[in-house]
């Protein structure tokens, strides 16, 4: 059983890698130092699956070692 999550987390974390990295970031460097204003950014769509499910899966990336601790 350890070792199936231990899989599962690996497998996990390559997805987690790769929603993050799909995401897109529309605020460049000016944003970091408060230049981009008060605007709201608005998901829809394929963006917001994607930002729900990188949701999901760093919450399931940090409950497998949980459980693995628990077994």
């Amino acid at each position: 059983m350890s070792s199936f999550l231990t899989i599962v987390q690996v497998v996990l974390s390559f997805l987690l890698i790769l929603s993050i990295m799909l995401q897109h970031r529309a605020s460049g460097l000016s944003a970091t130092f408060g230049g981009s204003g008060a605007v709201v950014m608005q998901r829809r769509g394929a963006e917001r699956v994607l930002y729900v499910l990188t949701i999901w899966m760093s919450i399931a990336f940090f409950l497998i070692p949980v459980i693995q601790w628990y077994l």
